[in-house]
């Protein structure tokens, strides 16, 4: 449902960092070593029952993640970089806080080519895509995240989707890729703390797609499904959320940390039910 007023936070919170699992299926999550995301989970709040949008395709998923509103409203419907298909119809999460009278610093680092359509010019300080794997992603981040101290802030890893195509979700190969995106995810949570960001920082690690065989895209649960757990000091530690999630509410969660107005076009609405002491 679309707000009628625009949302708009009392919050301390002044950094947002966004993980994203690419093929984040919950059930081989969790069947992982994973020793950082399972700090996540039991020091945070989430769920591993939250929705994707259909199709359930990295980019389409990606764009609705940073615009809070489903394909056909922010015209992203492609799976692949086309630099002449230009951007997205809807403003990114990076677009608005930058636009916001607070004027955020704001990155993007990613594993895939095909993020550039998310990278508006202008609405980013900071714009890499590199190939090399999750933690060369994860140190990238983490430099610019202890020389900045963004205000908002996207990494994505790639690896569990490639193993999963190439060798089926739910493969060995699969589940050292999400160990290794977890050594990444830990070096980024070392960021915050030794840049003294961490005691006013929050942390949102979902997904974009699950996935089945060696594949995706469908309205199946095993592609559906993904995760979405968010850490800090302002969320409910150790809560399992009632509500439902939708990727498009992690845009809308961002903003209204960072005390960004959420605007009426939004899709996305906060999810409140996961932080204590933000109005």
């Amino acid at each position: 449902m679309f707000q009628t007023t625009p949302i708009r936070s009392k919050t301390a919170v002044q950094h947002v960092v966004i993980v994203s699992f690419d093929g984040g299926k919950p059930s081989v999550m969790r069947s992982c070593r994973m020793p950082h995301m399972e700090r996540v989970v039991r020091e945070g709040a989430g769920t591993w029952t939250a929705r994707t949008v259909f199709p359930s395709i990295t980019l389409l998923s990606h764009a609705s993640m940073v615009t809070g509103v489903v394909p056909r409203q922010h015209g992203l419907v492609w799976n692949d970089w086309y630099p002449e298909k230009g951007y997205l119809k809807s403003p990114t999460i990076f677009k608005l806080a930058k636009a916001s009278d607070k004027k955020l610093t704001c990155g993007i680092f990613a594993g895939k080519e095909k993020f550039a359509h998310l990278m508006e010019k202008g609405a980013l300080d900071a714009m890499t895509v590199t190939g090399g794997g999750a933690v060369v992603v994860a140190e990238s981040a983490a430099t610019f995240i202890k020389r900045v101290k963004p205000s908002l802030t996207l990494v994505h890893f790639a690896d569990p989707d490639s193993a999963g195509h190439s060798k089926g979700w739910g493969s060995r190969e699969q589940k050292a890729a999400f160990e290794h995106c977890d050594r990444a995810l830990g070096i980024l949570m070392d960021a915050l703390r030794s840049s003294g960001m961490a005691d006013n920082s929050v942390v949102i690690t979902s997904a974009d797609h699950g996935g089945h065989d060696k594949t995706h895209g469908s309205a199946w649960e095993d592609d559906m499904n993904i995760p979405w757990w968010t850490w800090g000091p302002a969320v409910r530690r150790g809560t399992a959320l009632k509500g439902p999630v939708r990727t498009i509410d992690t845009a809308a969660t961002a903003l209204w940390l960072l005390g960004v107005p959420v605007p009426k076009t939004m899709e996305g609405q906060p999810v409140r039910e996961a932080y204590t002491g933000i109005s």
